[in-house]
C-alpha cells in the first residue's frame, strides 16, 4: 500500500487507502465523496491504475453495507479479460503471417454496434430465454413489448445482434508472447450497450429514489438503491444478466480468435483459460461482515485466484494469482489505467512516439479522430488508446506487490482495437 488518508483528516466516514502513488485532485474529491456515502464500509481502496471516472474512480473498489451503487459499477456492467494460453511457440510466427491473423481476426469478429455474424436475428443463446422466464414483464430499460414469451424490442434485438463483437474505446484483442516462448490470448470487452442501458435505467431510479427519502449522498452521481428494495433487487438482477452476457461475449469472441490462429497455423492445445470481470458489485464477507464490494474497473484477487492484468497496446500484461489483502478488499488493478484523457493524448503525443512506442508490434495504424468540435480540428490522429495514454503497468504492478503475484508476463504481437 502506498498510502491512507485518515477519515478525520478527511472530514469522510471512512478513509481511504491507495495503492496508486500519483492520484490527481479530481480522482480523489470522487474517491472522498465514495468516502461519504451514508452506507459506505471502513475504507475505500484505491488500485494502482486508479484514475478519474463517472461517480467514482476507474481503478477503485468500494464496499456498501445492504446498497449498492450503479456508479460504482459503471455502464459498461461486466467489463473484463479473457485469456488462454496455447502450446504454440510464437517465435516460429513471422511477422508477414502476424498481420494475416490480426487481419482474420479483425474480419471475424465485429467492432460496432449490431454486426453480429447473423444478421437482423443475431447469434442464439439460452441466456436470453432464461431471462426471459425469470420476469413477469420487462423491465423500462428495455423499452419493450411482452408476449407469449416473446419481446420485441430494438434494444433486446440490438443485445442479440452484439454478442459476440469487441465494443470500441479501450477494448482489444492480442497475441501475445509471454516469458516460455509461448503464443497467448487476451481479450477486453463487456456487456455492450445491454450494459449501459441497465446502468444508465436504474442510475435514474435511485436518483430519484433518494430525492424521495432525502438520502444523504455527497453527490446525485452516488445514488444508490437499497438491496432489500424492489428497486434495488431489479438492478441485481439485471446487473447478473449483463455479467453473464459478457462473460458469454468473451467467450464466444475467444472462440473465433482460436479459430483464427487455426486457420494459419494448424491446430493447438489451450491451457489456462481465464474469463473474469472487473466492472461488477458482489456479496463477500469482509473484517467479519457481509457487504456488497463495487470493483470498478479492479479485478478480484482472493488468495489464489487468477487475475488478468493488461498494459497498454504497446505493454507487457500480466497474468498474475491473488493473495488475499484484506485491505484492499481482496482486490487489485484492472490494468495500467490512463495517465491522459483521449481528447489531450491526441492534442499532446506525437505520431513519431506513438509510432515508436509500437515498434515490432502488429497493428491496423492510428485512426483519424471521430470525435469533433474545435479542440479535434487541430487533431490529425486518435492517440487516445496510443501506449503513452498510458501509466507505466511496470509501476502499477510493483506499486502492489502486497496483492498479487505475477504468474506469467507477456509482451504484445499484433493488436486488434474496438
Amino acid at each position: 500500500m502506498k498510502w491512507e488518508k485518515d477519515a478525520k483528516k478527511l472530514n469522510t466516514r471512512v478513509s481511504i487507502m491507495s495503492w496508486c502513488d500519483d492520484i490527481d485532485v479530481d480522482t480523489l474529491s470522487q474517491a472522498i465523496n465514495a468516502a461519504n456515502l451514508p452506507c459506505v464500509f471502513r475504507h475505500v481502496a484505491l488500485m494502482g491504475d486508479s484514475h478519474l471516472g463517472y461517480g467514482v474512480p476507474i481503478g477503485s473498489v468500494v464496499s456498501l453495507v445492504d446498497c449498492v451503487c450503479v456508479n460504482a459499477v459503471g455502464v459498461d456492467i461486466g467489463c473484463g479479460m479473457g485469456f488462454i494460453k496455447t502450446d504454440i511457440k510464437a517465435g516460429d510466427i513471422s511477422r508477414e503471417l502476424l498481420d494475416k491473423i490480426r487481419e482474420d481476426i479483425h474480419r471475424r469478429i465485429p467492432v460496432g454496434e449490431g454486426h453480429a455474424h447473423v444478421k437482423e436475428k443475431g447469434v442464439p443463446w439460452s441466456g436470453f430465454d432464461n431471462y426471459i422466464s425469470k420476469i413477469l414483464d420487462p423491465p423500462a430499460w428495455m423499452e419493450a413489448t411482452f408476449a407469449n414469451g416473446e419481446v420485441s424490442s430494438a434494444v433486446w434485438n440490438l443485445a442479440r445482434l452484439n454478442l459476440g463483437t469487441l465494443g470500441g474505446g479501450n477494448h482489444f484483442i492480442e497475441l501475445q508472447e509471454n516469458e516460455e516462448g509461448f503464443l497467448c490470448i487476451m481479450l477486453h470487452s463487456g456487456s455492450r450497450n445491454l450494459g449501459h442501458r441497465i446502468a444508465s435505467y436504474y442510475h435514474k431510479v435511485a436518483m430519484e429514489l433518494n430525492a424521495k427519502y432525502h438520502s444523504n449522498i455527497p453527490t446525485a452521481d452516488l445514488a444508490f438503491l437499497p438491496v432489500d428494495s424492489a428497486e434495488g433487487a431489479a438492478y441485481l438482477r439485471d446487473m447478473n444478466f449483463a455479467l453473464e452476457y459478457a462473460a458469454e461475449n468473451r467467450r464466444r469472441m475467444m472462440e473465433e480468435v482460436k479459430y483464427a490462429v487455426m486457420d494459419r497455423l494448424g491446430g493447438f492445445a489451450v491451457q489456462g483459460e481465464v474469463n473474469i470481470h472487473h466492472n461488477y458489485a458482489t456479496l463477500e464477507k469482509h473484517f467479519g461482515h457481509n457487504v456488497w464490494v463495487h470493483r470498478k474497473g479492479a479485478t478480484s484477487a482472493k488468495y489464489g485466484e487468477v487475475g488478468i492484468i493488461p498494459g497498454s497496446m504497446g505493454s507487457a500484461s500480466y497474468i498474475v494469482r491473488g493473495l488475499g489483502n484484506i485491505f484492499s478488499f481482496m482486490s487489485c488493478s484492472h490494468g495500467a489505467g490512463r495517465k491522459l484523457g483521449r481528447n489531450a493524448a491526441s492534442l499532446e503525443l506525437t505520431k513519431e512516439e506513438c509510432d515508436k512506442a509500437m515498434e515490432g508490434i502488429s497493428f491496423a495504424g492510428w485512426k483519424k479522430p471521430k470525435r469533433k468540435g474545435k479542440k479535434a480540428a487541430d487533431v490529425e490522429f486518435d492517440f487516445g488508446e496510443a501506449p503513452g495514454a498510458y501509466k507505466s503497468i511496470d509501476e502499477v504492478m510493483k506499486n502492489q506487490s502486497d496483492l498479487v503475484d505475477v504468474v506469467h508476463k507477456m509482451r504484445p504481437l499484433a493488436v486488434v482495437k474496438g
